[in-house]
Parts: C-alpha cells; sequence; structure tokens
C-alpha cells in the first residue's frame, strides 16, 4: 500500500431519520471527496454511529467505500473495548479489500505547538462542501480557528421584495455555505438596539418569506441547498471592513456568533461590489458583540459564476459534552411523532 499524501475524511455515513443507510449516497461522497482533495476515507471509526453498528453494516460501509475509491484509500477505525473485538474488525476490514487500518487507543500523550497544528489542520466534510480548518495554538492551547469556506458569491445585487402590506425593500443576495439577504436595518426604520429585538426578528422573517415566496434561491450546482433562511441586517456605520449585524434566521431566533457562512456571503457582497479587495481584514460582530475576522484568499468560478474563496477566524470554548447512541434492536431507530 502506498505512503498517504493528503488528509482522510472521517465521513460518516448517511442514515437522516432512519436506520437504513443510504449506501449509494455513502459511495457517492466517498467519492467525491477524493476528487476534492482528500487522499481516502476512514469509516467505522470510534464515536458517534460507529460505535453502534451491527458488524453486517460494518462489514457494508467498508465494501462500499472500497468498491467506490480503491482498497489502499480506504482505512476503517478498528479500535474496540476489547483485543477480541479489535482483532475481529480488523480481519473483517482485510476481507473487505482496504489497504489498512487505523487503531486508535483510549489514551493521550503531550505533543507541542508543531504537532498540534498539524494534528489539527484537517478537512471537513459539511453539508455546504469541503472546509479547511486550521487551529492557532499558543503555550500549548488552543487560541483560535481558521476556517476556508467553500466558494462564496453575490447572487445578485440591488433585488427588491414585497412585504405583507405592500412595503418594498432593497437587499443583495450572497451565497457562503447558505443564503443570505443582506441590507441595512435602516430600511425597515428600525434602530440597532436590542430592546427592539421581536421587531427586528420579525422584519427579517418577513422578508425571508417574501423572497423564498417570489423566488426562492438554488446553488447552481447542488439544487439540494435551496431557500433564504437568513437575513443580514446590518447597523448604520457599516463598512466594507466592519460591519455590525442581527442575524435573523428561521424558524425564528438570532445567531449569537457573528456567523461563519454569514461572513462568507458578507465578503462576497462587498467585494462584487469592487468594495472589499483579496486579502483585506474584514470584521464581522453579532448582535452580542462577537466577532469573527475574515479575509478573501482568491477567485474562482461555480458554474461560469464569479465566486472568492472565503476565510474566517473566531473562537469557541466548550461547554458541555454529549454522546448519542443507537442500539441495533431499538424499536425506533428513527424515533417518534405522537
Amino acid at each position: 500500500m502506498p505512503p498517504a499524501t493528503g488528509p482522510r475524511s472521517t465521513r460518516t455515513t448517511s442514515s437522516p431519520a432512519r436506520a437504513a443507510y443510504d449506501y449509494d449516497r455513502y459511495a457517492e461522497r466517498c467519492a467525491w471527496l477524493v476528487a476534492n482533495g482528500c487522499d481516502g476515507v476512514v469509516p467505522n471509526g470510534s464515536l458517534g454511529e460507529h460505535q453502534v453498528l451491527t458488524p453486517e453494516k460494518r462489514a457494508r460501509v467498508a465494501e462500499t467505500a472500497v468498491a467506490a475509491i480503491g482498497g489502499a484509500r480506504v482505512m476503517p477505525g478498528v479500535a474496540a473495548y476489547g483485543s477480541a473485538e479489535a482483532r475481529r474488525w480488523a480481519e473483517q476490514a482485510a476481507e473487505a479489500g482496504c489497504g489498512a487500518v487505523i487503531l486508535l487507543p483510549p489514551n493521550a500523550y503531550r505533543a507541542d505547538e508543531r504537532v498540534v497544528v498539524t494534528h489539527f489542520t484537517i478537512r471537513l466534510d459539511t453539508p455546504a462542501g469541503l472546509v479547511v480548518a486550521e487551529v492557532a495554538v499558543e503555550g500549548g492551547a488552543a487560541t483560535s480557528v481558521t476556517l476556508q469556506n467553500v466558494p462564496s458569491f453575490a447572487v445578485e445585487l440591488d433585488r427588491e421584495a414585497k412585504l405583507p402590506g405592500g412595503r418594498k425593500v432593497r437587499y443583495d443576495l450572497a451565497y457562503g455555505g447558505n443564503f443570505y439577504a443582506i441590507l441595512p436595518l435602516e430600511e425597515f426604520g428600525l434602530p440597532f438596539d436590542r430592546a427592539r429585538k421581536d421587531d427586528i426578528l420579525a422584519a427579517g422573517l418577513s422578508l425571508m418569506e417574501a423572497i423564498n415566496a417570489e423566488a426562492e434561491p438554488v446553488h447552481p450546482e447542488d439544487p439540494s441547498i435551496r431557500g433564504c433562511h437568513h437575513v443580514h441586517l446590518y447597523a448604520p456605520g457599516a463598512t466594507a471592513v466592519r460591519s455590525r449585524h442581527a442575524m435573523a434566521i428561521h424558524p425564528g431566533w438570532f445567531d449569537r456568533s457573528p456567523c461563519g457562512t454569514g461572513t462568507s456571503a458578507r465578503m462576497a457582497q462587498p467585494h462584487a461590489r469592487g468594495e472589499l479587495p483579496l486579502h483585506t481584514e474584514f470584521v464581522n460582530e453579532s448582535f452580542i458583540g462577537t466577532t469573527f475576522t475574515g479575509r478573501l484568499l482568491g477567485t474562482t468560478e461555480v458554474a461560469g459564476r464569479p465566486a472568492v474563496l472565503p476565510s474566517f477566524t473566531g473562537r469557541a470554548w466548550i461547554t458541555g459534552t454529549a454522546q448519542y447512541l443507537l442500539g441495533p434492536t431499538d424499536p425506533f431507530p428513527a424515533g417518534f411523532v405522537l
């Protein structure tokens, strides 16, 4: 087996809201990951859904990946709570045609900052596409994360929407992983004041409804990405390099973060207007004062449409962890509704 020359994605299987796995979709995603720069995939890991896969499903996941991208690119996880089970999973991977396995025992070691940064420069397979994340480390602790997001673009500038009651507002529509309507809060005659949050949220939701009723946006390369569910309402004094905003989100709340895909769309919009050059810092501030610092790294095209390659840097703190398991004999694997 040749040595790995790039990242390998721990892509999960596709099983939204049901017990049956969509193996065909999983095969497509494996092939897409390799075509977009990943060296291969690491299925059947030791966290989340992988822990509760039946032996038959584990085998089929590995076989599906091998058939899609070749055994040399498939490295299943075989970590288990006992050596006998780990050996059985390793033998299962060999029978499926995998070129290697990965065994991550439940232990830890102290690494220097170079090792930590290298380890955490990873590629994340997200609903919007492939995202690259790099962790900044100081004094042995992570201080920020920079993400290189998916290609982003202005869909249309100076659009007009008619709201209930006949009022018309002008906005820009941009994509940064989701579709965003971007406009000054002054269009609604409202102050940038958290005391008026209910009115601001209602204004954003009314615009979403009008946009989706009149001309629902659809991604030109992925029709499953559709609809405007975010409205970026920026405050007076916002510029092409610093912007305060309230982000109204369907079905009715504000984003407490500056919003990563929103920052990407917000940079694509002024770039399309010729106001934000490449490699220029853009500070995006949320309704509660948190900030992301963005930067456009380059240009590209999406279905023939001019687009930019955005990145943004931010920080978060862990407040808790959770693990959800699905037992193979659970009578309600997809949950239930009364």
